[in-house]
């Protein structure tokens, strides 16, 4: 016990140890996702490291909206914001439905929602950490 409580303290200041513990790591190796899922997964995080598509995402988290809509509430040009659109169509992320001559966009389901939700609030966590120590 008491080498394990060490080789704990020691990894948290940069693990200069050099235990092995292989039933943790045969159980971690069991649970860990295919190399395709992780690299899809990091494509869809990909698509969210733009600043504009995350507002677009935040904007449809709340409402279908046009292309007209979000060029307006995000101050840019259509042209712009219908780039971000089809980049977060190819990465399924939004979904758009045709009513006439306009399309309404829309998160394409609730997962992409709670992933926002859920890195709002960390964030939001982590910014009222850093205010509190100030």
């Amino acid at each position: 016990m008491e080498k394990t409580n060490q080789t704990k303290s020691n990894c948290k200041k940069g693990c200069d140890c050099n235990i092995i513990h292989k039933e943790t790591l045969e159980e971690v190796k069991a649970k860990m996702p295919n190399d395709n899922l992780l690299l899809e997964m990091a494509d869809f995080y990909k698509a969210l490291s733009d600043s504009t598509r995350i507002k677009i995402i935040a904007a449809l988290a709340h409402n279908e909206l046009c292309v007209c809509d979000i060029s307006s509430l995000l101050n840019m040009t259509k042209s712009a914001i219908s780039h971000q659109l089809q980049n977060l169509r190819e990465m399924n992320l939004i979904k758009g439905r045709k009513a006439g001559k306009e399309v309404f966009y829309s998160l394409a389901d609730r997962h992409v929602e709670e992933v926002f939700e859920v890195s709002k609030e960390h964030v939001l966590e982590e910014l009222n950490e850093k205010e509190s120590k100030n």
